[in-house]
């Protein structure tokens, strides 16, 4: 008799935790040379939570603060807000699935800079929030020396994030990212001056920014709309739009449901026809 096609579903899906270590005991036999690497960052551990602070702290311990200092604060950080690792689980997901270049879980937790650098970010903001400024800060420091990723310990950030690549992003003090966010390499949140106060973008869900994308001043970008690669956006976006350009301007309303899921960076086709593009 032949067998029924299972049906995955959230409550069938393999928990990314299993999943990770099911691929990094397959990676270990395929590649001995790293299976001392895997054995300590993830198949020694018992759930995400252990693994990844371990690997934070390997990442971020100095000279300054040891590791297993790091490591403390970040298990602080999980037992106190169990919604950390919550995030953490969600974003893992969203590297694998929204970036075609991922061939699981193994890589992201090892090598992606976005990745760790948006989980260093998650324990400084913890440390902000219970007034440790200071130690927020030198988090932050570490993770601009060590990712490349330059984000403010007060901005908040909400769960399903894909940092892609991570080199040179830049996120300020009062910037909001919303769920399911995309953003590529070089884009900035930021300020347009010297003024004090909130003065950072506002990003609703599932925005995709593209590479170099600049978004300055206290302005939202509403929810699915799409930041196309290297614009300066200093004017709000609504929701479901694509704003392109130097200043930005909105080129095609609505944009497709979910820009940041399918990371589709293209403009409509009239927006090509509008202009003098030729091919």
């Amino acid at each position: 008799m032949a067998k029924h096609l299972e049906v995955v579903t959230p409550e069938t899906e393999t928990p990314v935790w299993v999943a990770l270590r099911n691929q990094a005991e397959h990676a270990a036999k395929a590649e001995p040379a790293l299976a001392s690497l895997l054995n300590a960052v993830i198949l020694s551990h018992d759930n995400l939570a252990d693994a990844l602070t371990f690997q934070l702290a390997r990442k971020l311990g100095d000279q300054e603060m040891r590791a297993m200092t790091a490591r403390e604060f970040a298990a602080d950080a999980f037992k106190s807000d169990p919604s950390i690792v919550e995030a953490a689980e969600a974003d893992l997901k969203a590297v694998f699935e929204r970036d075609p270049a991922c061939k699981g879980y193994v890589q992201p937790f090892l090598f992606f800079k976005g990745f760790l650098a948006l989980q260093t970010h998650r324990v400084s903001h913890w440390l902000w929030t219970e007034g440790r400024e200071t130690l927020a800060f030198y988090l932050q420091s570490r993770a601009s020396e060590v990712f490349q990723v330059d984000i403010n310990p007060a901005a908040k950030i909400g769960k399903g994030v894909f940092i892609d690549h991570g080199t040179g992003i830049v996120i300020g003090e009062t910037a909001v990212v919303g769920d399911d966010v995309s953003m590529l390499h070089g884009v900035t949140l930021g300020g347009t001056g010297a003024e004090r106060g909130d003065r950072h973008p506002k990003i609703g869900k599932g925005v995709l920014l593209g590479a170099g994308a600049k978004v300055l001043g206290n302005i939202t970008v509403g929810d699915y709309a799409k930041i196309a690669s290297g614009s300066v956006v200093l004017r709000p976006v609504p929701a479901h739009c694509t704003a392109a350009g130097v200043p930005a301007r909105l080129v095609n309303c609505p944009t497709c449901e979910e820009p940041a899921k399918t990371m589709d960076h293209t403009l409509a086709e009239t927006v090509y026809a509008a202009g003098d593009y030729v091919i």
